[in-house]
């Protein structure tokens, strides 16, 4: 589905669970801070890092096909050139329902398929800022 409006904004973040890609343990780095605000906000946040094993006390997984938790949104913090995988992973789930880029992260073919699949696609937004905006 296209996402085009605030309501549907607002549905999407009625889930629970973010798997982040890329979610560093590294504070100060938008790729944990932003996570962080949406644990703060009570969300179920499952980190996908291959290099770190365990952020906010949680096991990280290697990648988004590993990780056993049922999840709502897909949000990638990786560079737009790695998207085309990571919607493959998320494509695999039947539960994720959301591919969520990142502010500055792009990738229109990769969002096209996320559509054709009929699930959400968001790109070059803040999901911190789209919470904040719309929820808050």
């Amino acid at each position: 589905m296209p996402v085009d409006s605030d309501d549907r904004l607002r549905e999407i973040l009625d889930g629970d669970t973010i798997a982040v890609v890329g979610l560093s343990s590294t504070p100060g780095k938008a790729a944990h801070d932003i996570p962080a605000y949406m644990r703060e906000q009570g969300y179920d946040v499952i980190p996908v890092n291959p290099y770190a094993d365990e952020i906010f006390g949680r096991e990280a997984y290697d990648s988004l096909a590993d990780v056993e938790e049922s999840v709502d949104i897909v949000d990638v913090f990786r560079p737009s050139d790695e998207v085309p995988d990571i919607v493959d992973e998320a494509l695999d789930r039947e539960d994720a329902e959301t591919v969520w880029l990142q502010l500055g992260i792009t990738n229109d073919e990769a969002g096209e398929r996320v559509k054709d699949a009929d699930r959400n696609f968001v790109q070059d937004r803040c999901l911190k800022v789209e919470h904040q905006r719309l929820v808050d």
